[in-house]
């Protein structure tokens, strides 16, 4: 935690607009350019080429506001982190400055003396991500062939070089009833970790949502083996299961809380307590080019809009929950109830939870349709 800014911190649960933790994560958007064109992809629909990515020098100077605000550990993403020619400089900058440093990839267009070199810079960790172990399939969900070779070649120089490795997978219809190959195919490649998160439905996701919600019988098979995994797999392979938030009965907390630990800066320097949180009406984003890091954290309006709970209604706000779930997904809630405030659907206390349920169910016993797979331009018109 920074010196500096340890006057501010309060009491876990006391967060006020003047009284807030320093954030633990920064989630770096280098650029949403990326070979694959994932149905569930969280980047925005209207993603554009013209669109001004931050340059090498502005993310260095995130990289060194981040670690003074009190950031332990960054995520570098996309899009595909690895088309930024200039990935080295930025990582090197934020190893400089003492962050943990976990690069987010697809892996595709990586080569092994790049690899080496991010290594040798001090890149702490990898996360690879995974459509599928069965490669028509893999190729069908990402639009982009020979996917899971390749993956399983950086996989395996991702160990060679003595990196820690954890597998992604975006869980949903098209690859659930895989979850126990899966698995073992994390186990197989070496990860000592596996994220296995059920799709969430904003940004393309939303768009292909009758494309990607498998059934409940579906859901809790593949939660079942995900837990029998867990045991059989303990100190062997650690665990990340994202829940299902149609099948749900409680809400998770979004970004671990809102404004409470994680922020998000997306290609153009927007900083956000979400990556979907521009929808909600009223929310001012700030930009990293024209206002400080901590300035932004601990007084803007987007992060101080949902901080805490002195916003909630009822029932969330007498909720014995609800600084545990902090309330769950505003967007969620925005796109249900038409409310940024109300109650996530995913909650059984929510009016419109059974609604909510009741979508997916009647969205997952239908014949899939097409994907409309993600690309830069923005949702292709259909004539």
């Amino acid at each position: 935690m920074s010196e500096t800014l340890s006057t501010l911190v309060s009491k876990p649960g006391a967060v006020t607009s003047n009284q807030v933790d320093a954030p633990l994560g920064m989630l770096c958007e280098l650029t949403y350019r990326c070979p694959l064109q994932c149905g569930y992809c969280s980047n925005p629909l209207d993603i554009s080429r013209g669109e001004s990515e931050l340059s090498t020098k502005e993310w260095q100077s995130v990289m060194r506001q981040a670690a003074k605000l009190g950031v332990l550990q960054i995520h570098l993403s996309g899009g595909e982190p690895c088309v930024r020619a200039d990935l080295e400089e930025i990582l090197k900058t934020a190893v400089d400055v003492g962050l943990y440093t976990n690069l987010i990839t697809s892996g595709v267009t990586l080569k092994r003396k790049r690899l080496e070199e991010l290594v040798k810079i001090g890149l702490d960790h990898v996360q690879l991500s995974f459509q599928d172990v069965d490669p028509k399939n893999a190729q069908f969900i990402s639009n982009y062939k020979g996917g899971v070779e390749k993956k399983r070649e950086v996989a395996r120089w991702v160990k060679e070089l003595g990196l820690p490795l954890t597998m992604n997978v975006v869980i949903h219809r098209h690859n659930i009833e895989n979850t126990a190959a899966l698995i073992d195919y994390a186990v197989e490649i070496g990860a000592g970790r596996i994220e296995l998160a059920h799709v969430q439905y904003y940004a393309w996701a939303l768009k292909n949502r009758a494309a990607l919600i498998p059934t409940r019988e579906q859901f809790y098979q593949s939660v079942k083996v995900s837990n029998e995994a867990r045991e059989r797999l303990k100190g062997v392979l650690v665990f990340d299961v994202v829940a299902h938030d149609q099948y749900a009965v409680r809400p998770k907390a979004c970004m671990g809380g809102w404004g409470k630990s994680l922020f998000d800066i997306t290609p153009s320097g927007k900083m956000m307590p979400c990556q979907a949180c521009e929808s909600i009406p009223g929310i001012k984003i700030d930009n990293v080019r024209d206002t400080p890091l901590a300035d932004i954290w601990y007084k803007s309006n987007a992060f101080q809009m949902f901080r805490g709970t002195s916003w909630m209604k009822e029932p969330c706000k007498s909720c014995d929950r609800r600084e545990i779930d902090w309330g769950g997904c505003r967007c969620q809630a925005l796109a249900v109830t038409g409310d940024a405030r109300a109650t996530d659907p995913a909650c059984h206390l929510s009016t419109f939870h059974e609604q909510f349920a009741e979508t997916a169910e009647q969205e997952s016993r239908q014949p899939s349709p097409p994907f409309i797979y993600r690309r830069i331009g923005g949702v292709p018109e259909v004539s």
